[in-house]
C-alpha cells in the first residue's frame, strides 16, 4: 500500500460464472486480507443457485459492495443504459483502481474510467482479457472489427493483465504489441485449495466439471468416452458435471450413444465435492486462456488429462503425456486409456507438487497485481 492508504478496487466483469469468476474472486479475497476495500460490478442474469452461494461466501471481503445489474452478451442498445447506470453507481463508489475482465467488463472500465479521468478523478484502469474477444478470428468481419476495438481502448487502458504467455503471444498476433503497459501474472489459487482430496468408494474413472457448452468440449469427452471403452475392452464410469447452454444436448448425446448409465450428469457443484467422485479429471477444451480447473485438479492431487491449448501446456510442461490435441476425441481415448490402464500414469505425467504451488498461488498472483495497481497509479 503506498504510504500506508489501502486502495479502494472495482472488479468489473459480465457474467459470474467459470474462471473470471473464481478470478475475482480469489482477488477480492487476497487484497481484502492485505487491508485494501474491494468491490464487484457484475451482470444479474446469469448465474444460478450455485452462483448465490458463492457471493455470499465473498460478501465478507467486498467492503466496497456487489453491484449487479443487466449487461448484455453481445453488443447493443441495451449497452448505453448499463454504461449510463454503470457509471452512475462507479463514480459514487470513488475507486482508485477499475479492472475489467473478459471484453464486456473491460469496455465498462475504459469507458467509465476514461470519463472519470476526464472529470479528473485519479483512478487506473486495468484489463484483462481472459481469452474473450481473443477467441474471434481475425479473418473474419466480426473478428475485424473487435480487434479495432481492442487497439483504440489501447488508449484508455493503464495496464493489460495477462494470465499467461500463450494469452499475451495470441494478443499481439491478433492485436499487435500493447501501447500501453502489459505483465503476465499467472492465475494462482489458494492456500487452502493446496490438499489432497481422496476419491469416495463409489467413484467413477472420469469426470467432466465446468460450462456445458461446445467450446468447453463436454461433446468430445462423451465421444472419447465410448472410443476409450472399446480400447480397454470393458465398461467404464464417468460424470458430467455442471450447467450451460447446452446441457440438454449433451444430455440427449448421452442417451444416443447409448451411455445413460455409464456418464451420469449433475448440476454445478463445489468442485471440490465434484473431485470427490474421481481420480482423473478431464478438461477437453478447443479453447482455453488459463482455465482454473487446471490448477484446482493438480492442487487436488488428481490425474489431469487436458487438450493443448492456451495456458495448459504452461502448467504440465509442453512435453507431458496428459496433452491432448483439441477437438480430437481418438487422441483423448489414447491417453484416456493410458491413464486407467497403465500402472504410475499419474506420477509420470503430472508437475511436481512443491514448484507448481509456488508458480500458481493466489497469494503470488494478488502481490503482483497490486504492486502493478500502485506502479500504475502512481503514473497518474
Amino acid at each position: 500500500m503506498p504510504n500506508g492508504k489501502p486502495l479502494r478496487i472495482l472488479h468489473c466483469f459480465r457474467s459470474p460464472v467459470g474462471g473470471i469468476f473464481r478470478h475475482v474472486r480469489d482477488l477480492a479475497e487476497q487484497h481484502s486480507r492485505a487491508g485494501h476495500e474491494v468491490g464487484i460490478l457484475c451482470d444479474s442474469t446469469t448465474g444460478s443457485g450455485h452462483e448465490d452461494k458463492l457471493f455470499e461466501q465473498i460478501r465478507p471481503y467486498l467492503s466496497l459492495g456487489l453491484h449487479r445489474m443487466p449487461i448484455q452478451r453481445a453488443i447493443g442498445f441495451s449497452d448505453a443504459a448499463a454504461l449510463y447506470k454503470s457509471f452512475h453507481e462507479i463514480k459514487s463508489l470513488k475507486p482508485d483502481v477499475l479492472h475489467g475482465h473478459g471484453a464486456k467488463g473491460g469496455a465498462v472500465v475504459r469507458i467509465i474510467g476514461s470519463a472519470l479521468r476526464v472529470r479528473k478523478y485519479r483512478v487506473a484502469r486495468f484489463y484483462s482479457p481472459h481469452g474473450g474477444s481473443l477467441h474471434f478470428d481475425p479473418s473474419s468481419l466480426s473478428g475485424r472489427g473487435v480487434f479495432a476495438l481492442e487497439r483504440a481502448f489501447e488508449r484508455m487502458t493503464d495496464a493489460i493483465l495477462f494470465v499467461c504467455d500463450f494469452e499475451k503471444n495470441t494478443y499481439i498476433n491478433k492485436v499487435g504489441v500493447p501501447r500501453c503497459t502489459h505483465r503476465t501474472v499467472y492465475n494462482g489459487i489458494s492456500d487452502s485449495d493446496f490438499a489432497q482430496i481422496p476419491a469416495r468408494s463409489d467413484a467413477v474413472h472420469f469426470i467432466y466439471a465446468g460450462m456445458l457448452r461446445d467450446l468447453k468440449g463436454p461433446d468430445v469427452f462423451i465421444e472419447a468416452f465410448a472410443q476409450t471403452e472399446r480400447l480397454v475392452g470393458h465398461p467404464l464410469s464417468a460424470l458430467i458435471v455442471g450447467d450451460g447452454p447446452d446441457r440438454d444436448k449433451y444430455r440427449d448425446k448421452i442417451t444416443q450413444s447409448g451411455l445413460g448409465r455409464r456418464i451420469g450428469l449433475l448440476p454445478a457443484m463445489p468442485v471440490k465435492d465434484a473431485f470427490s467422485m474421481s481420480n482423473i479429471v478431464v478438461v477437453p477444451s478447443r479453447a482455453e486462456a488459463m482455465p482454473y480447473i487446471v490448477l484446482e485438479a493438480l492442487a487436488a492431487g488428481k490425474a489431469l488429462i487436458a487438450t493443448r491449448v492456451g495456458g495448459i501446456p504452461e502448467v504440465l510442461g509442453a512435453d507431458s503425456g496428459a496433452l491432448v490435441e483439441p477437438g480430437d476425441p481418438t487422441d483423448l481415448a489414447r491417453v484416456m486409456a493410458k491413464a486407467v490402464t497403465t500402472p504410475g500414469w499419474h506420477g509420470a505425467t503430472m508437475p511436481d507438487p512443491v514448484a507448481f504451488q509456488a508458480k500458481f498461488s493466489a497469494s503470488a498472483m494478488a502481490r503482483q497485481i497490486a504492486a502493478l495497481y500502485e506502479e500504475r497509479l502512481a503514473a497518474i
